[in-house]
């Protein structure tokens, strides 16, 4: 679970002069200088810098061109740590607030500069450090969900109850968790062509991440996994002794915890299991290619083709006012959780994973759930629409990911420009996006310094660049 703190922030105030005592002093600039010093940087990309004086130039609105400067960079600014141990690039990042390395949100917080690592090799490094260091992890735990630099510290939950390791900060279960590896790793290669990440270690990791995807599919036990912890959050624990409540086997991962480091209700999480599709596909081909090793090759592919058939008869339902949509959560017997979250992977986001295609009829219809108030967690208020999902556990607080999310899967022009206008007037004078923000009140938000939506608001800032610049007025 992440910590997070509630803010009222002061907010950017408006150029010009307040007169005081019959003395004017200057007030402090719309758009003041918010981000981290040169000198103070983790790392400084050429090739981005390059990307955010172009954006800067070109884009008209002053303020969007401030938040682009400040979120886009704001992970190699703050959160990266690249060594060189015995000559291989190893690559740790924290989350912003909090220091630990989450398999998610170190994959997504890298993943806006792959675009740009044929332009610049150290920040290609870098991102070949992210792949070792993951490698690493899935090695040590392929249960855990987030890790220390320190791989001898302790991890801060003293009260969960399962097999914890030391340099393990969470072991949370979330099939996503190895899903993201595979998708740096395998993009990587795409942009780069280069193989030296992928070595015995790397496919010694595959093995494993297919191993535990088969323990958790549950078809003749309850698998090695096991989490409960101590605590007045239902959401942060699991029930029948820390398995989960009841699964039918049949063919589809069982996830214990959400994106959202939320348990989950059934364990059949359907935006996971399609992630998991993708990435067996991508890991299958690169042992093929890579590795040369056509047995692990074949059994990612059987895999992969097993979760997607069972994705086809258990992860669609006939909702009485949408037509066939797509359920969150499923348990095989025939129940379904209809919601959706906004950490990623989520429902929502099946095409920006390239689990589905934008234009398929039942995405298209589950869409339309989502951004609506049939969906338990959308939320619309003075200051913008968009959803969360429990994990702050108050109502009305908006998740930037979901409307980034929104704009990123969108092929409307209105849809993506009022998602970007929305952005640009609620990140609480602070020149950041957050975890979270009042319906109401932009100003009232969790996680001041949160590295992942912060760049890939840089990242929808770019592509609506480059695809449509007319919407950036």
């Amino acid at each position: 679970m992440k910590r997070r703190t509630f803010i009222k922030s002061a907010g950017a105030l408006g150029a010009g002069f307040v007169l005081s005592n019959n003395f004017a002093f200057a007030t402090p600039p719309a758009f003041p200088v918010v981000r981290t010093a040169p000198a103070s940087r983790k790392f400084t990309s050429k090739a981005v810098e390059k990307a955010i004086a172009e954006f800067k130039k070109n884009v008209k609105n002053e303020e969007l061109g401030w938040l682009f400067e400040n979120c886009f960079p704001n992970t190699l600014d703050t959160t990266v740590f690249p060594e060189v141990n015995n000559g291989v690039p190893d690559t740790y990042v924290i989350t912003g607030d909090i220091d630990a390395m989450w398999m998610r949100d170190s994959t997504a917080q890298v993943w806006p500069y792959m675009q740009f690592i044929k332009q610049d090799k150290p920040l290609q490094q870098l991102i070949a450090g992210v792949i070792n260091r993951q490698v690493t992890y899935i090695l040590k735990d392929p249960y855990a969900n987030a890790f220390y630099h320190d791989p001898n510290k302790k991890g801060e939950w003293s009260t969960d109850h399962t097999d914890m390791k030391p340099g393990v900060h969470e072991r949370k279960w979330e099939i996503d968790s190895l899903c993201y590896p595979i998708r740096l790793g395998y993009h990587y290669w795409k942009s780069s062509g280069d193989t030296k990440p992928f070595g015995e270690q790397w496919q010694a990791a595959i093995k494993a991440i297919l191993k535990t995807f088969k323990e958790q599919q549950k078809k003749e036990n309850k698998g090695p996994y096991k989490f409960q912890r101590s605590t007045p959050k239902a959401s942060d624990t699991q029930p029948m002794a820390g398995y989960g409540f009841p699964v039918k086997p049949v063919g589809l991962i069982c996830s214990a915890f959400r994106p959202s480091d939320d348990a989950t209700l059934y364990q059949f999480l359907i935006p996971s299991n399609f992630f998991a599709v993708v990435s067996l596909k991508e890991a299958a081909e690169m042992m093929e290619a890579i590795a040369k090793d056509s047995k692990t090759a074949g059994e990612l592919t059987a895999l992969a083709t097993e979760v997607e058939q069972a994705l086809k008869l258990y992860a669609t339902a006939d909702h009485k006012k949408y037509g066939k949509i797509y359920a969150f959560e499923v348990d095989g017997y025939g129940n379904q959780l209809f919601m959706d979250d906004a950490n990623v992977p989520s429902l929502m986001s099946l095409p920006y994973l390239k689990a589905v295609e934008t234009s398929d009829a039942v995405y298209q219809n589950t869409r339309k759930f989502i951004w609506s108030e049939d969906n338990p967690y959308f939320y619309k208020g003075t200051a913008g629409e968009g959803y969360g999902g429990p994990h702050v556990e108050r109502d009305g607080m908006i998740w930037p990911l979901s409307i980034i999310i929104y704009g990123l899967t969108s092929t409307d022009d209105a849809e993506i420009k009022r998602c970007v206008e929305v952005l640009r007037t609620t990140h609480g004078g602070t020149g950041f996006m957050h975890e979270t923000f009042f319906k109401d009140d932009p100003k009232n938000f969790t996680r001041s310094w949160f590295a992942w939506a912060n760049t890939i608001f840089g990242e929808f800032l770019w592509k609506t660049y480059k695809e449509r610049p007319h919407l950036l007025v």
